[in-house]
C-alpha cells in the first residue's frame, strides 16, 4: 500500500510537493478543541499496515506539540507499520546545558518526547552546537538535510555580483559551500552577544568590493537581531543594501518589522517555517532525505527480523 502523508503544521504547498516527490497519499486528520482546551484528533485516512509520514515544523513548538503526540500514537494505535516525522524545523535545539543549577536541559526531554512516538526523524539545517549531529541527541534514526543548495539557487538567480556573509564564526563551513555552490567570495563577521536583543559584530567583514552586493545568510532568525545588527553595520560603512536570507524565519514579535526599518534589498526564507517571505522552496533535498532515510529504516527492520529467524 502507499505511503500516507499527514501534514499537521507546514508552509503553503509544500506538503503537496512533498506527497508528490514521495509518491505518497496525502492523508486527512480532522483535528479540534474541546471547550476545555483539550484537543480532539482523528486520522480520517486509514493506516493500517501503512507507513505514515507526519509533516510538522515545530516553530511555537508548545502549542504544536501535543497534536503531534496524539497524531502519531493514533497511528500506531490503528496498526500504522511505521512512523515518520518531517519536520523542516526541529524546536528545542538551542537548551543543550544546564547553564544555572536546577535548568532544565529541555533539548534533550524534548529529543525523548519524539523518541517515544517516532521511528525516524528527518529535519532541515538543525542548530546543532554542543552536540555533534542529531545522534548524540536522538536514539531513533535522525536525518539531517542542508538548504545549502536552494539557497544558492534563490542567490545564483536573484542577486548580482553577490559576497555570501554569515553572521559569525560558527557559519563559516554553511556559508564557504554555499558561496562555493555558486562560485563567489564570502566573509564572516565576528560576533559577541551579551543577551537575546543586545548583539555586536565587527565591522572588518565590510572591507568589500564598491560593486559587491552583500548576502546575509543565516540559519534561524528569532529575536533577528543579528541580522538587523549586520545590515546596520554594512549600511553605516556605505556598502550597498544587503539581502537578508534565512533558513528559518521565526521572526519572534516585531522582529521582521524591525528588520525592514533597516532597508535591506530584500528579504527570502525557505518555506522550511511558514514566513510571508518564503521564497526559496526546500522540498527537493526533503524529500531525497526522507527516501533516504525510508530506505535506510527498511534495510535495518529486514536485517533485524532475518536475525530473529536464525
Amino acid at each position: 500500500m502507499r505511503r500516507v502523508l499527514f501534514a499537521l503544521n507546514a508552509a503553503e504547498g509544500l506538503a503537496g510537493r512533498l506527497a508528490s516527490l514521495l509518491d505518497c497519499e496525502l492523508g486527512t486528520v480532522e483535528r479540534r478543541q474541546f471547550p476545555d482546551g483539550e484537543s480532539y484528533i482523528r486520522l480520517s485516512t486509514p493506516v493500517a499496515n501503512r507507513h505514515v509520514l507526519v509533516l510538522c515544523s515545530l516553530d511555537c513548538p508548545d502549542t504544536k506539540a501535543l497534536p503531534l503526540l496524539f497524531v502519531a500514537d493514533a497511528a500506531r494505535q490503528q496498526g500504522a507499520e511505521s512512523v515518520g516525522l518531517i519536520a523542516p524545523y526541529l524546536a528545542y535545539m538551542r537548551q543543550d546545558k544546564a547553564f544555572s543549577p536546577g535548568e532544565a536541559v529541555t533539548s534533550r526531554t524534548f529529543a525523548g518526547l519524539i523518541d517515544s512516538q517516532f521511528d525516524w526523524l528527518v529535519t532541515v539545517d538543525p542548530h546543532l552546537h554542543r552536540y555533534p549531529n542529531l545522534g548524540a541527541l536522538y536514539s531513533r534514526p535522525a536525518l539531517a538535510t542542508s538548504a545549502a543548495e536552494p539557497v544558492a539557487d534563490w542567490i545564483r538567480t536573484n542577486v548580482e555580483r553577490p559576497v555570501v556573509i554569515g553572521p559569525d564564526e560558527e557559519s563559516a563551513q554553511w556559508v564557504e559551500r554555499i558561496a562555493t555552490l555558486i562560485d563567489v567570495p564570502w566573509r564572516v563577521f565576528r560576533k559577541e552577544r551579551r543577551g537575546d536583543f543586545d548583539v555586536s559584530l565587527s565591522a572588518a567583514v565590510v572591507d568589500l568590493a564598491e560593486e559587491a552586493t552583500p548576502v546575509l545568510v543565516d540559519d534561524i532568525a528569532s529575536s533577528a537581531r543579528t541580522m538587523i545588527e549586520a545590515v546596520r553595520t554594512l549600511r553605516n560603512a556605505g556598502r550597498r543594501a544587503p539581502y537578508c536570507v534565512v533558513v528559518h524565519a521565526i521572526f519572534a514579535g516585531d522582529a521582521f518589522e524591525q528588520l525592514q526599518l533597516m532597508e535591506p534589498a530584500g528579504v527570502a526564507s525557505t518555506n522550511a517555517v511558514a514566513h510571508e517571505t518564503n521564497l526559496i522552496d526546500i522540498s527537493g533535498p526533503l524529500a531525497a532525505a526522507v527516501k533516504e532515510m525510508l530506505a535506510g529504516w527498511r534495510a535495518t527492520v529486514d536485517l533485524s527480523a532475518e536475525r530473529k529467524r536464525e
